[in-house]
């Protein structure tokens, strides 16, 4: 059945109308009482595919694995009180992470608002810090232009999520719907970034540029955000000038990690190489990157003797932890392309050969194998496993999702993202349970691609109710579990910090999880043999559809490199290998 050709409509059509205006085909969702009205309408037509997830958190999750693999803005609907509320956990990594989403709540019918109604709940006030706007509609009439405008909010400027509350009797009310008008609001218009960049600010950082003698490149999720052209000129711009580069957790996949100019993720897991060079190097580019705590460290001590250029589309981010020396305050894929065109006029070519000393230290650093680990013939490692399973798989290019804690850390570091929009992860509020959902809703975009979703034993135990999800639209989704028995990032802190005090952080009982795979009717490997991993990850990969991989890894492994919490670049710890190199005399290497 189609909905009626008319503009007076119930709210809940108008809904529906307004998201196939925005182009939406597939939301994420889960119904209940105050929500019902829409799903009633969701019924009654076909341009939109709902995807029922088994838990609303788990909702918000796939919407962000979808825009994050896509680029569109992600849509959750859920009902009123405990619905919305297991919602939030999603909208607020979507917000610390600039990931569009709009979120349709349902709430009591507007006579009932404020008497404590049964599942109500003051979703507009609980959200109010963690959206980048959010609406409690009151008149059918001011619904469709209030979707109209969530969508755009969502996705301009800094993206981020956005809520709309609908109370049950709006959604029941009958009123007009104008279609898709032009969006008015000036706090939210979409600032004309490219033609308002203050080109006394390009000038000045390609002075920066043209005469450092230890440059970097700094790049964060920003970059991925402005979209694939800004990758693409990102590339060019590192390309032409010779510049070594390093990418933060979030802007994995903004440069190809194959290259050779790309010396790793920096940060407190980062590699030796990145770390060192942002603590000495002369003139930082940052792209895209806010100075999160997670890679300055001590801040105090953060890269002291550089002098710093931050383009950022947020005015906010700014100067807000770092104090710069040139502020470009614009998207991505514009400043870039100022760079560009600048650097092009005064004729700079490639800068390799200046800063040959430059890249030399570099290579010094890189000796040093901060990645090496011990081998093991007769147990996995975890280092291994992600080894093995990037060097298996990476002919597919596959979207890869992680949970949080030491297999967040190990997948950046070991597996390689050449290409932008392929990893997703909670970088910001580092949400456990966030990787089954995420995966789900990245296979939803591209059924046809490789998904892999590598999770930690206890991660994985947070949503794992969405593995029905997964049976129920056959989804081919490779889940790959590092199980150490532990919650391992938290028992790598209180070995190194708390004397190791395990306190609360051992896994004394897990499932069964290839009993757990056969419950939900989908296919389980497991492997505790470093011999057999090969063909069993592979045997993964090649199934048709989806897989619950058991890696029994080692349980005391760590993550390194390591910088402790407080401490500066040069503070790094190394694992015991790399720790043998490093008590050699460096400059000798």
């Amino acid at each position: 059945m189609k909905l009626k050709e008319t503009n007076q409509l119930s709210g809940a059509e108008i809904i529906v109308k307004a998201l196939i205006n925005e182009g939406v085909h597939t939301i994420f969702g889960y119904p209940g009482g105050a929500i019902l009205p829409f799903y009633d309408a969701l019924y009654q037509q076909n341009h939109i595919r709902h995807i029922l997830t088994r838990h609303e958190q788990a909702a918000s999750h796939s919407a962000e694995g979808y825009a994050r693999s896509t680029g569109k803005v992600g849509v959750i609907t859920v009902t009123s009180g405990p619905g919305a509320t297991n919602a939030i956990t999603g909208l607020t990594d979507a917000y610390m992470d600039s990931v569009p989403l709009v979120c349709f709540s349902g709430q009591v019918a507007t006579s009932v608002i404020g008497t404590d109604g049964f599942q109500e709940a003051d979703i507009t006030g609980l959200t109010r810090s963690c959206t980048k706007h959010n609406y409690l509609v009151k008149d059918v009439n001011d619904l469709g232009y209030i979707i109209h405008e969530a969508f755009h909010i969502a996705k301009t400027n800094r993206p981020g999520p956005v809520l709309i509350d609908v109370p049950k009797d709006v959604q029941n009310s009958r009123g007009i719907y104008h279609g898709k008008p032009e969006i008015n609001r000036a706090s939210y218009q979409i600032k004309q970034k490219k033609f308002s960049i203050n080109h006394d600010n390009i000038s000045q950082a390609v002075d920066l540029i043209s005469s450092a003698k230890k440059p970097i490149f700094y790049v964060g999720g920003g970059v991925i955000n402005s979209g694939d052209e800004a990758c693409e000129l990102l590339t060019k711009l590192v390309r032409h000038l010779g510049f070594p580069i390093t990418n933060t957790l979030m802007g994995l996949g903004a440069f190809p990690a194959s290259d050779s100019q790309f010396i790793g993720m920096l940060g407190m897991h980062g590699t030796y190489e990145a770390n060192m060079a942002m603590y000495e190097c002369d003139v930082m580019i940052n792209i895209g990157a806010r100075f999160d705590d997670r890679v300055t460290g001590r801040v105090s001590g953060f890269s002291p003797n550089s002098k710093k250029i931050h383009i950022d589309i947020d005015e906010c981010s700014i100067d807000k932890i770092i104090r710069v020396a040139v502020a470009i305050n614009a998207d991505a894929k514009h400043a870039i392309q100022a760079l560009l065109d600048e650097i092009s006029r005064r004729k700079i070519g490639n800068r390799y050969s200046e800063i040959k000393d430059w890249w030399h230290q570099i290579h010094k650093w890189q000796s040093i194998k901060s990645l090496s680990y011990e081998p093991s013939k007769t147990s996995v490692k975890p280092e291994y496993a992600l080894e093995r399973l990037n060097a298996l798989s990476l002919e597919y290019q596959p979207f890869v999702s992680t949970d949080v804690g030491q297999h967040q850390m190990w997948t950046a570091q070991y597996i390689q993202f050449n290409q932008p929009k392929k990893w997703l992860t909670s970088g910001g509020l580092g949400t456990m349970g966030y990787g089954v959902p995420s995966a789900i809703g990245a296979q939803i975009a591209y059924p046809e691609n490789l998904v892999i979703c590598v999770s930690g034993d206890a991660s994985f135990l947070m949503n794992m109710q969405e593995l029905s999800t997964i049976k129920q639209y056959n989804l081919p989704v490779k889940i790959f579990i590092l199980n150490n028995r532990y919650m391992g990032m938290v028992r790598q802190w209180q070995e190194l910090i708390y004397e190791k005090r395990e306190s609360q952080s051992y896994m004394e009982s897990l499932p069964n999880f290839m009993q757990l795979a056969e419950a939900f009717g989908i296919a389980g490997i497991e492997c505790d043999n470093p011999n057999h991993l090969d063909e069993k990850i592979l045997a993964m990969i090649n199934h048709k559809g989806p897989v619950l991989f058991n890696c029994i890894v080692e349980k005391s492994e760590n993550v390194f490199p390591m910088i402790p919490a407080g401490s500066a670049h040069n503070e790094i710890l190394l694992g015991s290998q790399a720790k043998q190199y490093v008590t050699k005399d460096i400059n000798a290497v």
